[in-house]
Protein backbone atom coordinates (compact mmCIF):
# COMPACT_ATOMS: atom_id res chain seq x y z
CA UNK A 1 0.00 0.00 0.00
CA UNK A 2 1.10 3.84 -0.69
CA UNK A 3 0.43 6.00 2.37
CA UNK A 4 0.59 9.60 2.96
CA UNK A 5 0.68 10.48 6.32
CA UNK A 6 1.00 13.64 8.05
CA UNK A 7 2.11 14.73 11.85
CA UNK A 8 0.51 17.57 13.32
CA UNK A 9 2.80 20.93 15.13
CA UNK A 10 2.20 18.64 19.13
CA UNK A 11 3.36 15.46 17.53
CA UNK A 12 6.81 16.65 16.59
CA UNK A 13 6.82 19.26 19.10
CA UNK A 14 10.56 18.20 20.29
CA UNK A 15 12.92 15.38 19.94
CA UNK A 16 11.63 12.62 21.74
CA UNK A 17 8.01 12.87 20.15
CA UNK A 18 9.80 12.73 16.25
CA UNK A 19 11.03 9.66 17.66
CA UNK A 20 7.72 8.51 18.53
CA UNK A 21 6.41 9.51 15.24
CA UNK A 22 9.12 7.72 13.31
CA UNK A 23 8.53 4.37 15.43
CA UNK A 24 5.10 4.46 14.22
CA UNK A 25 6.33 4.95 10.64
CA UNK A 26 8.46 1.98 11.25
CA UNK A 27 5.55 0.02 11.73
CA UNK A 28 4.73 0.78 8.56
CA UNK A 29 7.58 0.73 6.68
CA UNK A 30 8.13 -3.28 8.23
CA UNK A 31 4.66 -4.50 6.90
CA UNK A 32 5.44 -3.57 3.01
CA UNK A 33 4.19 0.06 2.66
CA UNK A 34 5.82 2.58 1.10
CA UNK A 35 5.33 6.02 3.07
CA UNK A 36 5.34 9.32 2.83
CA UNK A 37 5.18 11.43 5.86
CA UNK A 38 4.00 15.09 5.88
CA UNK A 39 5.01 17.38 9.08
CA UNK A 40 4.34 20.46 10.82
CA UNK A 41 6.63 22.87 12.07
CA UNK A 42 6.97 21.68 15.84
CA UNK A 43 4.58 23.43 17.96
CA UNK A 44 4.81 27.43 18.17
CA UNK A 45 7.16 27.56 15.93
CA UNK A 46 5.76 29.37 13.22
CA UNK A 47 4.04 31.97 15.94
CA UNK A 48 7.51 32.69 17.45
CA UNK A 49 8.88 33.28 13.76
CA UNK A 50 6.48 35.54 12.67
CA UNK A 51 6.59 37.72 15.78
CA UNK A 52 10.25 37.97 14.99
CA UNK A 53 9.23 39.41 11.84
CA UNK A 54 6.19 41.90 13.47
CA UNK A 55 8.66 43.00 16.07
CA UNK A 56 10.04 44.59 12.98
CA UNK A 57 7.21 46.06 11.32
CA UNK A 58 3.86 45.60 11.54
CA UNK A 59 3.20 44.63 8.00
CA UNK A 60 6.60 42.87 6.97
CA UNK A 61 6.68 41.42 3.00
CA UNK A 62 4.67 38.67 2.37
CA UNK A 63 7.30 37.12 0.44
CA UNK A 64 9.61 37.17 2.76
CA UNK A 65 7.17 36.04 5.59
CA UNK A 66 6.83 32.59 3.49
CA UNK A 67 10.76 32.63 3.06
CA UNK A 68 10.61 32.84 6.94
CA UNK A 69 7.96 30.24 8.09
CA UNK A 70 8.32 27.95 5.85
CA UNK A 71 11.70 27.09 7.52
CA UNK A 72 9.76 25.36 10.33
CA UNK A 73 8.83 22.75 8.38
CA UNK A 74 11.78 22.47 6.94
CA UNK A 75 13.81 22.10 10.18
CA UNK A 76 10.67 18.88 11.67
CA UNK A 77 10.97 17.29 7.94
CA UNK A 78 14.98 16.97 8.43
CA UNK A 79 15.01 16.18 11.68
CA UNK A 80 12.75 13.44 10.82
CA UNK A 81 14.58 11.72 7.76
CA UNK A 82 17.37 11.72 10.37
CA UNK A 83 15.64 9.95 13.32
CA UNK A 84 14.75 7.21 10.69
CA UNK A 85 18.04 6.81 9.45
CA UNK A 86 19.58 6.17 12.86
CA UNK A 87 17.19 4.04 13.55
CA UNK A 88 17.71 1.64 10.28
CA UNK A 89 15.10 3.23 8.55
CA UNK A 90 16.26 4.79 4.99
CA UNK A 91 14.59 8.25 4.41
CA UNK A 92 14.54 11.53 2.90
CA UNK A 93 13.36 15.25 3.03
CA UNK A 94 12.13 16.93 0.23
CA UNK A 95 11.26 20.43 0.64
CA UNK A 96 8.32 22.09 -1.64
CA UNK A 97 10.45 23.55 -4.30
CA UNK A 98 12.15 19.88 -5.01
CA UNK A 99 8.75 17.82 -5.00
CA UNK A 100 7.43 20.15 -7.08
CA UNK A 101 4.19 21.55 -5.45
CA UNK A 102 3.36 24.13 -7.66
CA UNK A 103 1.35 26.83 -5.99
CA UNK A 104 -0.04 30.68 -7.44
CA UNK A 105 1.89 33.48 -6.03
CA UNK A 106 -0.61 34.82 -3.04
CA UNK A 107 1.52 34.86 -0.53
CA UNK A 108 0.96 33.45 3.09
CA UNK A 109 -2.51 31.96 1.45
CA UNK A 110 -1.11 30.05 -1.99
CA UNK A 111 -3.41 27.97 -3.76
CA UNK A 112 -1.65 23.84 -4.91
CA UNK A 113 -2.38 23.96 -8.46
CA UNK A 114 -0.18 20.85 -9.88
CA UNK A 115 2.06 18.38 -8.08
CA UNK A 116 5.09 16.80 -9.78
CA UNK A 117 5.43 13.69 -8.79
CA UNK A 118 8.39 11.50 -10.10
CA UNK A 119 10.99 12.63 -7.32
CA UNK A 120 8.70 10.89 -5.19
CA UNK A 121 8.21 7.71 -6.83
CA UNK A 122 11.65 7.59 -7.59
CA UNK A 123 12.86 7.68 -4.18
CA UNK A 124 10.16 5.30 -3.08
CA UNK A 125 11.53 2.81 -5.55
CA UNK A 126 14.92 3.43 -3.90
CA UNK A 127 13.02 2.03 -0.25
CA UNK A 128 13.31 5.50 1.95
CA UNK A 129 10.56 6.72 3.30
CA UNK A 130 9.91 10.41 1.78
CA UNK A 131 9.33 13.08 4.58
CA UNK A 132 8.02 16.34 2.74
CA UNK A 133 7.77 19.53 5.10
CA UNK A 134 3.66 20.58 4.62
CA UNK A 135 2.74 23.96 4.32
CA UNK A 136 4.66 25.55 1.34
CA UNK A 137 4.73 25.18 -2.02
CA UNK A 138 6.39 27.17 -5.00
CA UNK A 139 5.29 29.20 -7.39
CA UNK A 140 5.96 29.50 -11.22
CA UNK A 141 8.87 32.03 -10.96
CA UNK A 142 10.77 29.53 -8.25
CA UNK A 143 9.46 31.82 -5.17
CA UNK A 144 8.59 29.79 -1.60
CA UNK A 145 5.06 30.16 -1.22
CA UNK A 146 2.92 28.73 2.30
CA UNK A 147 -0.53 27.74 2.18
CA UNK A 148 -1.70 29.23 5.32
CA UNK A 149 -1.96 27.93 8.89
CA UNK A 150 -3.12 24.26 9.01
CA UNK A 151 -1.78 23.98 5.24
CA UNK A 152 0.10 20.67 6.07
CA UNK A 153 -3.00 19.13 6.00
CA UNK A 154 -3.96 19.97 2.77
CA UNK A 155 -0.34 19.47 1.63
CA UNK A 156 -1.09 15.90 2.46
CA UNK A 157 -4.37 15.04 1.29
CA UNK A 158 -3.15 17.08 -2.08
CA UNK A 159 -0.30 14.72 -1.78
CA UNK A 160 -2.32 11.59 -1.11
CA UNK A 161 -4.41 12.78 -4.59
CA UNK A 162 -1.97 13.09 -6.93
CA UNK A 163 0.16 10.10 -5.95
CA UNK A 164 -2.92 8.25 -5.95
CA UNK A 165 -2.38 6.91 -2.36
CA UNK A 166 -4.28 4.30 -0.98
CA UNK A 167 -4.69 5.79 2.42
CA UNK A 168 -4.42 9.15 4.08
CA UNK A 169 -3.63 9.24 7.97
CA UNK A 170 -4.10 12.48 9.26
CA UNK A 171 -1.95 12.81 12.86
CA UNK A 172 -2.89 15.09 15.55
CA UNK A 173 -3.54 14.99 19.34
CA UNK A 174 -6.49 14.58 19.65
CA UNK A 175 -8.10 10.70 18.81
CA UNK A 176 -10.23 11.59 15.95
CA UNK A 177 -13.20 14.23 15.11
CA UNK A 178 -16.06 15.20 18.35
CA UNK A 179 -19.28 16.16 18.31
CA UNK A 180 -18.39 19.61 19.94
CA UNK A 181 -15.11 20.48 21.32
CA UNK A 182 -14.12 18.47 24.39
CA UNK A 183 -12.35 20.70 26.25
CA UNK A 184 -15.11 23.13 26.66
CA UNK A 185 -17.77 20.07 26.82
CA UNK A 186 -16.70 17.00 28.92
CA UNK A 187 -20.16 14.91 27.31
CA UNK A 188 -18.70 15.36 23.51
CA UNK A 189 -18.38 12.09 21.96
CA UNK A 190 -16.32 11.00 19.23
CA UNK A 191 -17.88 10.61 15.82
CA UNK A 192 -16.85 7.40 14.23
CA UNK A 193 -17.40 8.49 10.55
CA UNK A 194 -18.61 11.72 9.11
CA UNK A 195 -19.21 12.92 5.43
CA UNK A 196 -17.01 15.13 3.40
CA UNK A 197 -19.79 17.53 3.49
CA UNK A 198 -20.27 17.59 7.40
CA UNK A 199 -16.76 18.06 7.75
CA UNK A 200 -15.97 20.54 5.10
CA UNK A 201 -18.73 23.28 7.34
CA UNK A 202 -17.64 21.85 11.01
CA UNK A 203 -13.68 23.09 9.61
CA UNK A 204 -15.01 26.16 8.04
CA UNK A 205 -16.78 26.98 11.36
CA UNK A 206 -13.93 26.62 13.19
CA UNK A 207 -13.18 22.81 14.11
CA UNK A 208 -9.93 22.48 14.44
CA UNK A 209 -9.36 19.07 13.59
CA UNK A 210 -8.73 19.48 10.08
CA UNK A 211 -7.66 22.49 7.39
CA UNK A 212 -11.04 23.55 5.18
CA UNK A 213 -9.16 23.56 2.08
CA UNK A 214 -7.84 19.55 3.13
CA UNK A 215 -10.95 18.67 3.03
CA UNK A 216 -12.11 19.95 0.48
CA UNK A 217 -8.93 18.61 -1.85
CA UNK A 218 -10.46 15.06 -0.09
CA UNK A 219 -14.05 15.65 -1.14
CA UNK A 220 -12.61 16.72 -4.74
CA UNK A 221 -10.69 13.97 -5.55
CA UNK A 222 -13.28 11.01 -3.29
CA UNK A 223 -9.47 10.66 -0.55
CA UNK A 224 -10.68 9.01 2.53
CA UNK A 225 -9.26 10.75 5.48
CA UNK A 226 -8.33 9.09 8.70
CA UNK A 227 -7.84 11.45 11.54
CA UNK A 228 -5.60 9.84 14.29
CA UNK A 229 -3.67 10.81 17.70
CA UNK A 230 -0.13 10.45 17.68
CA UNK A 231 -0.33 9.30 21.02
CA UNK A 232 -3.04 6.06 21.15
CA UNK A 233 -3.22 3.63 18.49
CA UNK A 234 -6.95 2.99 18.57
CA UNK A 235 -9.44 3.53 15.76
CA UNK A 236 -10.36 7.54 14.58
CA UNK A 237 -12.42 9.13 12.37
CA UNK A 238 -13.36 8.47 8.94
CA UNK A 239 -13.79 11.23 6.94
CA UNK A 240 -15.41 10.04 3.71
CA UNK A 241 -18.38 9.76 1.02
CA UNK A 242 -21.81 10.34 2.74
CA UNK A 243 -23.89 7.21 3.16
CA UNK A 244 -27.62 6.36 4.36
CA UNK A 245 -26.65 5.92 7.50
CA UNK A 246 -25.41 10.16 8.07
CA UNK A 247 -28.48 11.61 7.75
CA UNK A 248 -30.61 9.79 10.40
CA UNK A 249 -28.97 12.19 12.50
CA UNK A 250 -30.53 15.73 12.71
CA UNK A 251 -27.52 17.23 14.20
CA UNK A 252 -23.91 15.97 14.14
CA UNK A 253 -21.83 18.49 16.02
CA UNK A 254 -21.61 21.61 16.99
CA UNK A 255 -18.35 24.23 16.42
CA UNK A 256 -17.56 27.58 17.16
CA UNK A 257 -14.95 30.16 16.31
CA UNK A 258 -13.63 33.24 18.14
CA UNK A 259 -10.99 34.20 15.76
CA UNK A 260 -13.62 36.00 13.43
CA UNK A 261 -13.91 39.83 13.93
CA UNK A 262 -17.11 41.90 12.32
CA UNK A 263 -16.88 45.33 10.81
CA UNK A 264 -20.04 47.84 10.42
CA UNK A 265 -19.60 50.43 7.82
CA UNK A 266 -22.48 53.14 8.98
CA UNK A 267 -24.87 55.35 6.76
CA UNK A 268 -23.51 53.74 3.64
CA UNK A 269 -25.35 55.39 0.61
CA UNK A 270 -28.18 53.22 -0.96
CA UNK A 271 -27.45 53.23 -4.60
CA UNK A 272 -26.50 50.53 -6.73
CA UNK A 273 -22.66 50.12 -7.39
CA UNK A 274 -21.81 50.38 -3.36
CA UNK A 275 -21.87 46.59 -1.90
CA UNK A 276 -19.83 45.86 -4.97
CA UNK A 277 -16.98 48.69 -3.99
CA UNK A 278 -16.72 47.44 -0.31
CA UNK A 279 -16.21 43.62 -0.80
CA UNK A 280 -14.51 44.01 -4.17
CA UNK A 281 -11.70 46.23 -2.38
CA UNK A 282 -11.28 43.42 0.23
CA UNK A 283 -11.46 40.30 -2.66
CA UNK A 284 -8.28 42.49 -4.04
CA UNK A 285 -6.21 41.59 -0.97
CA UNK A 286 -7.24 38.24 -0.48
CA UNK A 287 -9.47 38.76 2.42
CA UNK A 288 -12.10 36.29 2.98
CA UNK A 289 -15.90 37.49 4.13
CA UNK A 290 -17.83 35.38 5.93
CA UNK A 291 -21.37 36.59 7.12
CA UNK A 292 -22.73 39.86 5.58
CA UNK A 293 -25.67 41.56 6.79
CA UNK A 294 -27.17 44.54 5.01
CA UNK A 295 -30.16 46.45 7.21
CA UNK A 296 -33.18 47.78 6.14
CA UNK A 297 -32.58 51.15 4.43
CA UNK A 298 -33.65 54.60 6.21
CA UNK A 299 -33.19 57.78 4.72
CA UNK A 300 -31.19 56.59 1.90
CA UNK A 301 -28.41 55.39 3.47
CA UNK A 302 -27.82 51.74 4.98
CA UNK A 303 -25.37 50.04 7.30
CA UNK A 304 -23.31 46.68 5.84
CA UNK A 305 -22.28 44.40 8.94
CA UNK A 306 -19.64 41.12 7.99
CA UNK A 307 -17.23 39.38 9.56
CA UNK A 308 -13.49 38.35 8.56
CA UNK A 309 -11.04 36.38 10.45
CA UNK A 310 -9.02 38.54 12.95
CA UNK A 311 -5.79 37.70 11.53
CA UNK A 312 -7.23 40.31 8.70
CA UNK A 313 -9.46 42.43 10.48
CA UNK A 314 -6.87 45.56 11.12
CA UNK A 315 -6.09 45.45 7.65
CA UNK A 316 -9.48 45.29 6.49
CA UNK A 317 -10.81 48.06 8.65
CA UNK A 318 -7.97 49.94 7.41
CA UNK A 319 -9.15 49.25 3.64
CA UNK A 320 -12.49 50.21 4.90
CA UNK A 321 -11.82 53.42 6.17
CA UNK A 322 -10.51 54.08 2.85
CA UNK A 323 -13.28 52.95 1.00
CA UNK A 324 -15.65 54.36 3.48
CA UNK A 325 -14.30 58.21 2.30
CA UNK A 326 -14.50 57.59 -1.08
CA UNK A 327 -18.18 56.13 -0.96
CA UNK A 328 -19.82 58.95 1.31
CA UNK A 329 -20.41 56.42 4.45
CA UNK A 330 -20.13 57.85 7.70
CA UNK A 331 -17.73 55.46 9.87
CA UNK A 332 -16.35 52.14 10.00
CA UNK A 333 -16.41 50.29 13.69
CA UNK A 334 -14.49 47.36 13.99
CA UNK A 335 -15.57 44.68 16.98
CA UNK A 336 -13.37 42.23 18.32
CA UNK A 337 -15.03 40.67 20.68
CA UNK A 338 -17.49 38.09 19.06
CA UNK A 339 -17.96 34.90 18.65
CA UNK A 340 -19.64 32.34 16.38
CA UNK A 341 -21.48 29.24 16.95
CA UNK A 342 -22.73 26.90 14.52
CA UNK A 343 -24.97 23.76 14.04
CA UNK A 344 -24.01 21.34 11.30
CA UNK A 345 -25.87 18.22 9.89
CA UNK A 346 -27.25 16.34 7.26
CA UNK A 347 -30.20 15.76 9.31
CA UNK A 348 -31.26 19.04 8.81
CA UNK A 349 -32.28 18.75 5.20
CA UNK A 350 -35.35 16.17 6.46
CA UNK A 351 -36.41 17.44 9.74
CA UNK A 352 -37.73 20.84 10.38
CA UNK A 353 -37.78 22.76 13.26
CA UNK A 354 -34.18 23.04 12.94
CA UNK A 355 -33.46 26.53 13.55
CA UNK A 356 -36.10 27.79 15.86
CA UNK A 357 -34.54 25.32 18.33
CA UNK A 358 -31.58 26.35 17.97
CA UNK A 359 -32.57 30.48 19.26
CA UNK A 360 -35.07 29.19 21.75
CA UNK A 361 -31.97 27.30 23.11
CA UNK A 362 -29.88 30.26 23.20
CA UNK A 363 -32.37 32.70 24.20
CA UNK A 364 -33.30 30.70 27.29
CA UNK A 365 -29.56 31.22 28.05
CA UNK A 366 -30.03 34.92 27.73
CA UNK A 367 -27.61 35.11 24.73
CA UNK A 368 -28.79 37.99 22.21
CA UNK A 369 -27.99 36.82 18.31
CA UNK A 370 -26.18 39.07 16.42
CA UNK A 371 -26.27 37.56 13.07
CA UNK A 372 -27.60 35.03 11.28
CA UNK A 373 -26.23 32.62 8.45
CA UNK A 374 -27.60 29.17 6.56
CA UNK A 375 -26.55 26.61 4.70
CA UNK A 376 -28.66 23.38 3.81
CA UNK A 377 -26.96 21.94 6.42
CA UNK A 378 -25.16 24.78 8.73
CA UNK A 379 -26.98 27.16 10.93
CA UNK A 380 -23.97 29.80 12.32
CA UNK A 381 -25.08 32.85 14.96
CA UNK A 382 -22.83 35.73 15.64
CA UNK A 383 -22.82 36.11 19.26
CA UNK A 384 -20.59 38.17 22.80
CA UNK A 385 -17.66 36.21 22.73
CA UNK A 386 -17.74 35.57 26.55
CA UNK A 387 -20.94 33.88 25.94
CA UNK A 388 -19.57 31.22 23.23
CA UNK A 389 -18.78 28.22 25.39
CA UNK A 390 -22.09 28.39 26.89
CA UNK A 391 -23.78 28.31 23.92
CA UNK A 392 -21.68 25.93 22.84
CA UNK A 393 -22.50 23.49 26.27
CA UNK A 394 -26.22 24.38 25.62
CA UNK A 395 -26.74 23.02 22.39
CA UNK A 396 -24.76 20.22 22.65
CA UNK A 397 -27.16 19.24 25.57
CA UNK A 398 -30.28 20.65 23.70
CA UNK A 399 -30.04 18.37 20.75
CA UNK A 400 -28.77 15.24 21.95
CA UNK A 401 -25.72 14.82 21.45
CA UNK A 402 -24.34 14.34 25.15
CA UNK A 403 -26.05 10.59 24.90
CA UNK A 404 -23.62 8.03 25.08
CA UNK A 405 -23.54 6.69 21.38
CA UNK A 406 -24.35 9.80 20.04
CA UNK A 407 -28.17 9.20 18.85
CA UNK A 408 -30.64 12.12 18.48
CA UNK A 409 -33.27 11.90 20.86
CA UNK A 410 -36.53 10.97 19.37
Amino acid sequence: MLIVQKYGGTSVKDLERIRNVAERVMSYREKGNDVIVVVSAMSGETDRLLNLAHSIHNFPDEREIDVLISTGEQVTSALLAITLKTMGCDAISLLGFQVKIITDSSYTKARISRIESEKIFSELKKGKVVVVPGFQGVDEHDNITTLGRGGSDTSAVALAAALKADMCEIYTDVDGVYTTDPNICEKARKIHKISYEEMLEMASLGAKVLQIRSVEFAMRYNVPIHVKSSFTYGDGTIVCKEDSDMEQMKITGITYNKNEAKITISKVPDKPGVASQVFTALSDENIVVDIIVQNISKENSTDITFTVGKADAKKAQKIMEEVAKKIGAENVILDENIAKVSIVGLGMRSHSGVASKMFSILAKEGINIQAITTSEIKISCVIEAKYSELAVRALHSGFGLDAEDVKEET
